[in-house]
């Protein structure tokens, strides 16, 4: 399954420069399995959530479109304020555990007319049989030209060239790589290049990105009435809910009765959770509480219900995402609610086969209360407005209080994690 071990983001709002986990010069410890990131209001946990949003955005509609999507208001709203260099992102990770690393670079400039377009784009690993030193690249773009190697070969290691003498220097190459010039640079070229047979390794990495899920939940959404057809995944808003349930009881009725009864342990009086077709063609969640003989719908469930039953569905989806990402899941439930479903959310997250690596932004102490100190990451404002990050476990007197047995969210609303 695939993990990331580390990522750098620069120049994204708050964010100028903030690293998480290791990359391939950077010794540091892999991200964990299920990664929270904790903070005070206004520091930038909702850029860091979007960033990852952002990225999947360039890969489905290009640069241009992923600037002004979901409200970001255009590349100048977006780039730090103050700052000059483009929007920077590097990913690191593994398609599976013993698999050599990849090292995915992506940067975003404005061209002379102030569109923005993709001025550096690499996707890179070590050679077989190579431990140390340099990763070299397999593909490398300049506004949208450059070169692509197919099969174990790749090129150079050097970190900076001439896109130029790069080419230059690759027709020298035995066997020789592919030119590529894109009809547009301001899509990426794992978006073309990742869709042919001929680039295993690029395709890889796209489909990971492209099956990233980033969870934008809303109850209101889930109240909605779909047309009935099963749907094999919850959308990331959630008016398929009802589509997805009529999918697990029809093809998944095992998977589906976990769900129920897990449901049932945290939410009392929940007996019974299935579908019914309206007359127009409409699709129905009905839920059956045990002190009522007539059933409720989703229109008349609470947030908090809703969103725990749709946490839980995505959670034992048959095909899940590698990558998930959740901005505040505590919004609306019970407290007492908070720390198992931290603990739902690891042990999707630690799974061998079947699980996800898990990406979580919150605010509430209950969930972290549930969490080990080297899942946990401090965001924080600096003092000169951007944003700075730490792990939980790189502070000792903090580790040894768990070691006490005190739990992480309770020395966080004691100030023992925030510095400001």
């Amino acid at each position: 399954m695939p993990r990331i071990e580390g990522f750098r983001i620069r120049n994204f709002r708050a964010l100028r420069d903030v690293q998480l986990g290791k990359l391939w010069n950077v010794s540091s410890d892999p991200l964990s399995p299920m990664t929270v990131v904790i903070g005070m209001n206004g520091v930038g946990k909702s850029s860091l959530f979007d960033a990852f949003g952002f990225l999947a955005d360039c890969l489905k509609g290009g640069v241009e479109e992923a600037c002004d999507a979901r409200g970001r208001g255009g590349f100048e709203k977006i780039r730090s304020r103050g700052t000059t260099g483009p929007l920077a992102f590097e990913i690191y990770y593994r398609e599976d555990g013993s698999d050599r690393p990849f090292t995915y670079e992506l940067a975003i400039d404005l061209d002379p007319q102030d569109r923005p377009v993709v001025t550096h784009e690499r996707l890179r690993q070590r050679l077989q049989g190579q431990v140390y030193g340099h990763p070299y690249s397999f593909l490398w773009l300049s506004g949208g030209r450059g070169i692509a190697w197919k099969g174990e070969f790749a090129g150079s290691p050097e970190e900076e060239s001439d896109i130029d003498e790069l080419i230059k220097a690759a027709k020298n190459e035995s066997p020789e790589p592919e030119e590529v010039q894109l009809a547009s640079p301001r899509v990426l070229g794992i978006a073309t290049l990742g869709s042919l047979k001929q680039h295993p390794r690029i395709a890889a990495f796209r489909r990971f990105l492209e099956g990233w899920y980033l969870s934008y939940f809303t109850p209101d959404a889930a109240r909605g009435l779909p047309l009935a057809g099963p749907q094999k995944h919850l959308n990331m808003h959630g008016d398929n809910l009802g589509n997805v349930v009529q999918f697990m009881e029809r093809e998944h009725k095992l998977r589906f009765q976990r769900i129920l009864d897990r449901i049932a342990k945290k939410i009392p009086g929940v007996q019974k959770i299935d579908t019914v077709k309206s007359a127009d063609g409409r699709l129905l969640l009905r839920f059956n509480d045990r002190g009522f003989e007539d059933p409720f719908y989703a229109q008349q469930m609470s947030d908090g219900t809703l969103k725990v039953f749709a946490y839980l569905l995505m959670l034992e989806d048959p095909d899940p995402a590698p990558f998930i990402c959740i901005e505040e899941p505590e919004n609306g439930l019970y407290h007492k609610l908070l720390a198992p479903l931290a603990r739902e959310f690891r042990e999707h997250a630690v799974r061998t086969k079947g699980g996800s690596q898990v990406f979580i932004t919150t605010h509430q102490p209950y969930f972290v209360d549930a969490l080990a100190p080297d899942e946990v990451w401090i965001l924080e404002k600096g003092t000169d407005g951007f944003s700075t990050i730490r792990r939980a476990s790189e502070d000792p007197v903090v580790v040894a209080m768990v070691d006490q047995e005190l739990p992480l969210g309770g020395l966080w609303y004691s100030d023992y994690l925030d510095r400001n």
